[in-house]
């Protein structure tokens, strides 16, 4: 794990958010955990997804697609591709060792835009198949 990296405070991060997504709705309780939650649109020609970005102090950060649900699956796939569970939509989007994000990193500029580049690499799978983001296999549900 990298260690030496100072944690934002989270009224940096909600600040932040505000500023960048103004109809989004935020929840932030002192410095324990802010919860974030904002129709996305990945790309210009893309469907629009309700998602939720949480992150909780002892927890960490988790990301879900809130709708649609479910997230349609690619013919002949039972499971979703890159994700930490298919039920909850609880996307994959950096390794948890902090080599990729750690908490001194804004959400704006790391995993809002990594969760965009995940939907558009879901949306080619649903058509194709095939995986094209990249990532390590899980064991998901």
């Amino acid at each position: 794990m990298v260690t030496g990296n100072k944690r934002l405070s989270l009224i940096v991060q909600e600040g932040n958010l505000k500023v960048m997504f103004p109809q989004s709705s935020i929840k932030r309780f002192m410095e324990q955990s802010l919860t974030w939650i904002h129709d996305l649109t990945p790309k210009p020609l893309s469907q629009t997804y309700k998602v939720k970005l949480q992150y909780h102090y002892k927890q960490g950060l988790k990301f879900y697609v809130l709708e649609p649900k479910p997230l349609q699956l690619a013919r002949n796939k039972t499971k979703l591709p890159h994700v930490y569970s298919t039920a909850e939509q609880l996307l994959c989007l950096y390794f948890p060792d902090g080599t990729e994000w750690n908490n001194s990193m804004l959400y704006t500029r790391t995993i809002i835009p990594w969760a965009c580049e995940w939907l558009g690499h879901y949306e080619i799978w649903v058509t194709d198949g095939i995986w094209h983001g990249g990532g390590t296999i899980h064991n998901s549900d």
